[in-house]
């Protein structure tokens, strides 16, 4: 499996990237990448139960990027490039193809996000995972000039809160999502009751979005003042993560069309609306506090490089509410 996945490990090489697979640690030149005074920045995360739903429906080739995701998208909202990413594949019983799978998607996220897969670890542990189980866990490093760091300070009453789609639930949420599938009686195999064109394995797996190409042009544009990553606990807990703490960001539920995924979620689970908005997206994967006078340039350049962009609301001073109040009815 190793000498299988090395090719892949070859096509993310990127400038700093030192040597290939087979060492016993990675090594990595800031300098190389064009870096004079970096500021490192590290991010870990997994997939989650997730996995759960790739094992049942036998389709591991789209959790690794799912995995370089919820890593990369976490160093970006800090400004910060990814330049190499490190994964952990444990089992009980080793399946080379299924690992060289999961691996192919790890080298494809790692592309999206332009950094270098430079290593990880194989482990195959009988008694400890049960049959056909596995897990993966992901670690990454980025770097950022030390003037450059995003870290919401900057942000001030009028600035403009836009959000850039989702393609789905990401990597969040799926502990609830398979009890709403069991309680359904529902087959992953069967067609997506809210996707019909379909299976609904396929539009559950739909890898997490990968921002950092078009975020990071979007922060050297200038404008942004603050980036977070929509995980878990949604828009109202994530959001104020990046926002000091005299301000609150006001959102429309309106502004943006939700997927049907998250509706029929919603009813198909009797899930109340505000369990929804804070275990879910809910169609916004990443959000960019900008300067008023820079949204609609950023906006322009954010859907050029691919992204749907919506205007969610603005920046006003909070008094003792949430640091994310969303108006409107959510549940559309």
């Amino acid at each position: 499996m190793v000498e299988a996945i090395k090719p892949l490990a070859k096509s993310t090489s990127r400038p700093g990237a030192v040597g290939g697979l087979g060492g016993f640690g990675a090594v990595f030149d800031p300098k190389a990448a064009g870096f004079s005074d970096p500021l490192l920045i590290a991010a870990t995360d997994g997939v989650g139960t997730k996995l759960k739903v790739a094992i049942s429906a036998g389709k591991h080739d789209t959790v690794g990027i799912d995995l370089v995701a919820m890593c990369v998208n976490d160093l970006v909202v800090q400004g910060a490039e990814p330049l190499f990413f490190l994964d952990y594949y444990a089992t009980g019983r080793l399946d080379p193809d299924q690992g060289t799978s999961i691996v192919t998607g790890i080298a494809e996220g790692c592309r999206l996000a332009g950094c270098a897969l430079s290593g990880g670890e194989t482990a195959e542990m009988p008694g400890l995972y049960g049959e056909g189980d596995y897990d993966l866990a992901g670690f990454a490093l980025g770097a950022v000039e030390r003037g450059a760091l995003l870290d919401g300070t900057a942000v001030a009453v009028g600035d403009m809160v836009l959000g850039l789609g989702s393609t789905g639930l990401h990597s969040n949420g799926f502990s609830l999502v398979r009890k709403v599938v069991e309680m359904g009686g529902l087959s992953y195999g069967a067609p997506a009751p809210f996707a019909p064109e379909q299976s609904l394995a396929e539009a559950l797996l739909t890898p997490t979005r990968i921002y950092v190409k078009s975020c990071l042009a979007a922060i050297r544009a200038g404008g942004v003042k603050a980036l977070a990553h929509i995980t878990g606990g949604g828009l109202p807990e994530n959001l104020p993560r990046v926002l000091p703490e005299h301000l609150a960001a006001r959102i429309d539920a309106g502004s943006w069309p939700r997927p049907a995924l998250f509706d029929w979620l919603a009813q198909a689970g009797a899930i109340p609306a505000p369990d929804v908005w804070r275990t879910f997206n809910c169609g916004i994967g990443m959000v960019a506090v900008v300067d008023p006078g820079s949204a609609e340039a950023l906006s322009a350049q954010l859907s050029a490089s691919g992204e749907q962009v919506y205007r969610l609301g603005t920046i006003v001073e909070r008094d003792t509410g949430p640091g994310a109040e969303i108006l409107g009815d959510p549940g559309r």
